[in-house]
């Protein structure tokens, strides 16, 4: 299984783990991805929100969180009072996964696997060192699994501050999880998913008051 360990620099800040997360190649998403996408956010963010992998706009943008989900969590937040600028927002997998379209030049989104999460996790964990949060996020349920392991299930586990797993690698406080917001965008009743979303998302606004 691949892995990236060797490549993450050791006592590295952000800014040195971006470089370096540039020219990582430890999973074969790099060959026709645009670029790495790294994280981004002030370095003494409390919380860090974690997705799932960068979309076809934030892989030709090089930041996270700048399609349209990244505009349901813009608006989220925005509601609930959080800004933007204050949080960390970074992703599970750091390159694009996806498909070509049939026909013309879509490029169709594929759920990361496990091989691509594993060989990316030491990029999450190093963020995570450095930011050393009091709260982090967990978007959707390949974020979940990347820190909480495998068999962990979003089901009866979102909207509730979850203590962090005994894990000396993990430098993070309290853990949330919920759905990632391009869930809203295919939910068959995206108000009534949006509503649950900012429910969720309202636990850490009131943690963070």
């Amino acid at each position: 299984m691949a892995t990236t360990t060797a490549t993450v620099p050791d006592a590295a800040d952000l800014d040195e783990l971006r470089a370096a997360a540039a020219t990582c190649t430890g999973c074969a998403l790099y060959r026709d991805a645009t670029q790495t996408v790294f994280g981004e956010g002030p370095p003494t963010a409390r919380a860090v929100l974690v997705g799932e992998q960068p979309g076809d706009r934030e892989d030709r943008a090089g930041r996270p969180f700048v399609g349209p989900a990244g505009g349901v969590l813009d608006r989220a937040l925005d509601e609930l009072g959080v800004d933007r600028s204050s949080v960390y927002l970074t992703n599970a997998v750091k390159h694009f996964k996806f498909v070509r379209a049939e026909r013309g030049k879509r490029r169709i989104h594929k759920t990361p696997g496990r091989t691509e999460v594993v060989a990316c996790r030491p990029w999450l964990l190093a963020e995570l060192r450095e930011v050393s949060p009091e709260f982090v996020v967990l978007l959707g349920s390949v974020a979940a699994k990347a820190l909480l392991g495998p068999s962990f299930r979003l089901t009866g586990n979102r909207g509730r501050l979850l203590d962090p797993p005994d894990d000396e690698s993990l430098s993070a406080g309290r853990i949330l999880v919920t759905t990632h917001p391009s869930a809203v965008l295919r939910a068959p009743d995206r108000t009534a998913a949006y509503a649950e979303f900012v429910a969720d998302l309202e636990v850490l606004a009131k943690a963070l008051a």
